[in-house]
């Protein structure tokens, strides 16, 4: 059974379903919190470009250096910067996470609206949702990735497949709302076709909740392309992605180098704690239910 897909698909409805109406100063200190996140993730995506490779080449003279004035991060037992290889590895973690999900957004999207157009094509995307979701998520990760070879392309590709049941069926409801409601009742009756509906009623309900899905399968994405390159499935190892630096690191932790798996570890959870703030305050921005907070 599919261990992961109730917490996401929990996530994901979430953003759909109604709040209690937010505190001023709440609805503010969320918005900020969203603000000062974004800031700080395109402020890793910076850094990264300006960061020298310098860091990354074998400095056998500065080996297995703790953390101090002149490595943030300590270095590694070849003598790399771990600051570089941990910014480095963020950014290259954030980049593969926002193409997973932004492509298994647009893909549950498509679905969702096609479910619109016929009872038959609903039943057809409800049965791809089950099937789907009815896989062991890691197993179906590993396979996909394994098949493709791994690498870069291959981990986008498993995540993406793997990841956009939970918001499809999120969208899949709303879509049913939509077309449940008496605004589209009476466009129909008035002879408006399928696909107007589903072009000018069901889409324009539809996007919001995937702009806010999109944002919530994105830690999914990256924690999951570490699970793949950690496991030896996904990226190549002489890139400094978060998967294999967690993976070096287990060779040395008994050595008492603490600082090469405890370090990118905090730093890719700290990532995912701030694409949900950015979630929640684009929610508060983009929600109707909520604009009058």
């Amino acid at each position: 059974m599919n261990m992961h897909a109730p917490t996401e698909t929990r996530a994901l409805a979430a953003a759909s379903a109604p709040d209690a109406p937010l505190p001023g100063y709440q609805r503010l200190r969320t918005l900020v919190a969203a603000a000062l996140a974004l800031v700080v993730l395109l402020s890793i995506a910076l850094g990264a470009a300006l960061l020298p490779d310098d860091g990354l080449a074998t400095n056998l003279s500065a080996r297995a250096l703790p953390p101090g004035a002149d490595h943030l991060f300590g270095t590694d037992p070849l003598g790399r910067d771990m600051f570089t290889r941990t910014v480095k590895g963020l950014a290259l973690s954030m980049q593969v996470g926002l193409l997973s999900a932004g492509f298994a957004a647009l893909l549950a999207l498509v679905l969702g609206v096609s479910a619109a157009l016929h009872p038959k094509l609903d039943a057809v995307v409800g049965l791809l949702i089950d099937l789907v979701m009815s896989l062991p998520h890691l197993v179906l990760l590993i396979l996909v990735s394994f098949a493709l070879g791994g690498g870069t392309r291959g981990v986008i590709i498993a995540v993406i497949v793997s990841h956009w049941p939970t918001l499809a069926r999120v969208l899949r409801a709303e879509m049913r709302q939509v077309l449940a409601a008496d605004y589209v009742q009476v466009a129909r009756m008035l002879g408006r076709s399928r696909l107007y509906v589903a072009r000018r009623h069901v889409l324009p309900q539809l996007l919001p909740q995937v702009l806010i899905g999109a944002l919530l399968l994105f830690p999914h994405a990256i924690l999951h392309e570490a699970a793949l390159t950690f496991l030896g499935f996904g990226l190549a190892p002489h890139l400094p992605a978060t998967g294999v630096l967690l993976a070096e690191s287990m060779r040395s932790l008994a050595a008492g180098l603490w600082w090469l798996g405890v370090l990118p570890g905090v730093c890719l959870l700290g990532m995912v704690l701030m694409f949900g703030r950015i979630a929640e305050g684009l929610r508060l921005v983009l929600d109707p239910r909520r604009a009058q907070d």
